[in-house]
């Protein structure tokens, strides 16, 4: 069984191959060169955790390592992504964060959402027709930053009202967990 921590940094997860590009993880790696040294089908699980913000600064690039992920993804992986959230101080002020992940992006390499958005009339990028991936998301999870989660604790923030708020203000939601499942 293969999973993947890719760019563990010094988080070495039991269990787990840790890759990057630096460091002493179990295997060296640079994500942005390709093709990955991974065989097709061949990963059960990858965890990126505070990572591919990081990654991908050109489009080409970027999309290139979405490729890469579904290609080493068995049917039915799940792919872990932790990533800041676009609006809290977080992103904002790390110089190496190259782009926003965020679940409404990474909905575009979802196939079943590309051909209702295509059925539908809709702008949206097909992305997973055009690079043939698929990803569906499974679960996404906002970690809010204080004051905001003692507030909806409290219930003196209803939490219906959390994404006006975090539409409104900068770091209400400090993290975002997005969880895929490669479809093949």
């Amino acid at each position: 069984m293969e999973k993947l921590n890719l760019g563990c940094g010094l988080n070495l997860l039991p269990g787990y191959t840790n890759v990057d590009k630096f460091g002493t993880p179990d295997m060296l790696c640079d994500l942005e060169a390709f093709p990955w040294p991974w065989p097709d089908n061949s990963v059960d699980e990858i965890i990126l955790h505070h990572v591919l913000e990081h990654l991908g600064q050109t489009v080409d690039n970027y999309l290139s390592i979405i490729k890469e992920m579904y290609r080493i993804c068995k049917p039915s992986t799940e792919v872990h992504i932790t990533v800041p959230h676009p609006w809290h101080d977080d992103f904002i002020n790390d110089p190496t964060h190259v782009r926003p992940i965020t679940p409404d992006n990474m909905s575009l390499f979802s196939k079943k959402l590309n051909r209702l958005w295509a059925e539908n009339g809709a702008a949206n990028s097909p992305l997973g027709v055009y690079l043939n991936v698929d990803f569906e998301i499974k679960h996404v999870d906002f970690a809010l930053d204080e004051p905001w989660a003692s507030r909806v604790q409290s219930g003196e923030l209803p939490e219906h009202e959390l994404p006006q708020v975090a539409r409104r203000y900068n770091n209400v939601i400090k993290q975002t967990k997005i969880t895929l499942v490669a479809v093949k």
